[in-house]
């Protein structure tokens, strides 16, 4: 399904919307309840990737196939690596078969475990023959993936010894390993993150607590942000619900939409986005921690007519796409001028953009969200439009709820 979207505004600005809870706590979370049954978990994502999740747990087919869930395969290679008894293919996509692995392959066989690769050397699919992990000292590199770091961290507790991972040199999306180390001290488990040392101490008795709630998805949030950020002076959203205290890297965006003139305020569990003046010429951001939002930030950079340097973005070339890529092929569509380099990306400002421009995905949720907020600015189409339910199925919806958008399917 394609959308065309028409030059539009937000109509409905006192429309409250309610996001789905958080995709990467949802994940998490689902691993810890596979392994301590006694977990509850309330608002889960409903996102394909959490769905994916929950089925690949409950299976016992020989061949699990994940599709394009990339967390999925990150944390499911580790659960079955350490499932004893349990042997079977783990596979997905066709990108997903082009995603690296061979970096956590390798750590957990230093475990002990016993993975082998059924296509090409360092891809999956996997071959995985559950075994019980007795070795607890892991080297890592630092500048890695954080799924990499999360997955060896979720499995740590059930392990005999626990874990000892050392990572070398400056680490990457520090935010997300606190948000894993967070869920695992919030259950009860003992860890400790000291220099570039981590440790999971084993948990053999009863966890402190079973019953958690996962905070709505900051990354989805990022497009209202954007949507903001590129209307008029005054304007207002509300959406639920977040904390101020979040665990999530992407909360970050109360402090870098600062930058495009967006305040942030919260009220109980609502957070009140509110367009204000902005002073900004440069925009300039490390997004080492926070790398999922780059594309909605480029976007509404180049909306806003900003220049933009964004740095820290060298895990964006094995996301669903090269995600550096993609968004200099459709930013450039639309009359930017980009430049990129393996781990960047250069915008300069411009006021100038072109009208019905046929937006591809290139089955990247990300990209089809980022680009939608142009719709404040001119009309677009957004090719395989459906691609959203990866992370946000309801998100069409919720831009019809504020009255931002009326669109013509073009199947």
């Amino acid at each position: 399904m394609n959308l065309s979207l028409k030059q539009s505004k937000i109509v409905n600005p006192n429309s409250k919307i309610t996001i789905t809870g958080s995709k990467s706590e949802s994940n998490r979370l689902l691993l810890l309840q596979a392994l301590y049954s006694e977990i509850k978990i309330e608002n889960l994502s409903n996102s394909d990737d959490s769905v994916l999740m929950q089925k690949a747990l409950a299976s016992s087919e020989a061949i699990v196939d994940i599709h394009h869930a990339g967390t999925a395969m990150r944390f499911l290679t580790a659960y079955f690596a350490a499932k004893e008894n349990k042997t079977l293919v783990l596979t997905g996509s066709k990108r997903m078969k082009e995603r690296p692995i061979s970096i956590l392959v390798d750590a957990l066989k230093q475990l002990g475990a016993e993975i082998s690769y059924k296509e090409n050397e360092g891809f999956p699919p996997l071959l995985i023959k559950g075994k019980k992990l007795t070795n607890h000292k892991v080297n890592l590199k630092a500048n890695v993936s954080s799924q990499y770091i999360s997955a060896l961290l979720l499995i740590a507790s059930k392990l005999e010894n626990g874990l000892e991972l050392t990572l070398e040199g400056e680490i990457t999306s520090v935010p997300y390993i606190n948000m894993t180390l967070a869920l695992l001290n919030d259950i009860g488990i003992n860890t400790s993150f000291q220099k570039n040392v981590i440790k999971v101490l084993p948990k053999n008795n009863q966890l402190s607590k079973t019953e958690l709630t996962v905070e709505s998805d900051w990354s989805s949030v990022s497009y209202f942000y954007s949507i903001v950020a590129l209307s008029s002076v005054g304007t207002q959203l509300k959406l639920a619900s977040y904390k101020r205290d979040s665990l999530q890297g992407d909360s970050v965006l109360t402090e870098l939409y600062k930058e495009f003139g967006v305040s942030s305020t919260f009220n109980s569990d609502e957070l009140i986005l509110e367009k204000t003046d902005i002073d900004s010429q440069d925009i300039n951001f490390d997004l080492k921690n926070a790398p999922d939002i780059a594309q909605t930030i480029a976007a509404t950079a180049f909306g806003l007519g900003l220049k933009c340097d964004l740095f820290g973005l060298h895990t964006l070339k094995i996301k669903e796409t090269d995600r550096l890529v993609a968004l200099k092929t459709e930013l450039e569509k639309l009359g930017a001028q980009v430049n990129i380099t393996e781990n960047s990306l250069h915008l300069s400002s411009s006021n100038n953009i072109n009208s019905s421009i046929e937006t591809e995905t290139y089955n990247d949720h990300r990209m089809a969200m980022a680009f939608a907020p142009f719709a404040l600015k001119t009309n677009l189409i957004i090719k395989d439009a459906k691609v959203v339910s990866k992370s946000y199925p309801t998100f069409w919806e919720d831009l019809k709820r504020i009255g931002f958008l009326t669109e013509t399917n073009n199947n």
